[in-house]
């Protein structure tokens, strides 16, 4: 049964593909070539709407995503300059702690 379904699928995609070209080798008269105009121009018309939305959907991305890559550059930042006050305090803890230590060394 899905067999047949998708044999009837590739039929139907194929029948889609040869109709377009018998549609333009058969056109014999203006008023069908006016028709195949009409709806040729309706499918540029969706083709340039459907592009024009994706444009705006990248563009929509890109200005998200350069948002996102400042705030992480601006969190790096921050990350660093709380590793470095952290080192620093670390490191006058260790001054202070050695400064006791000679200090009762010497008593």
């Amino acid at each position: 049964s899905a067999q047949i379904a998708d044999l009837q699928q590739k039929l139907l995609d194929a029948d889609n593909g040869d109709r377009a070209r018998q549609c333009s080798d058969s056109i014999a008269t203006i008023l069908e070539a006016k028709c195949a105009l009409k709806y040729l121009l309706g499918e540029l018309v969706s083709s340039k709407v459907q592009v024009n939305k994706l444009q705006s959907s990248l563009e929509q991305s890109q200005t998200s995503f350069s948002e996102m890559q400042k705030l992480l550059m601006e969190e790096r930042n921050h990350t660093a300059e709380m590793e470095a006050e952290f080192q620093n305090q670390i490191l006058v803890q260790e001054q202070q702690h050695q400064e006791k230590v000679n200090h009762s060394s010497w008593k």
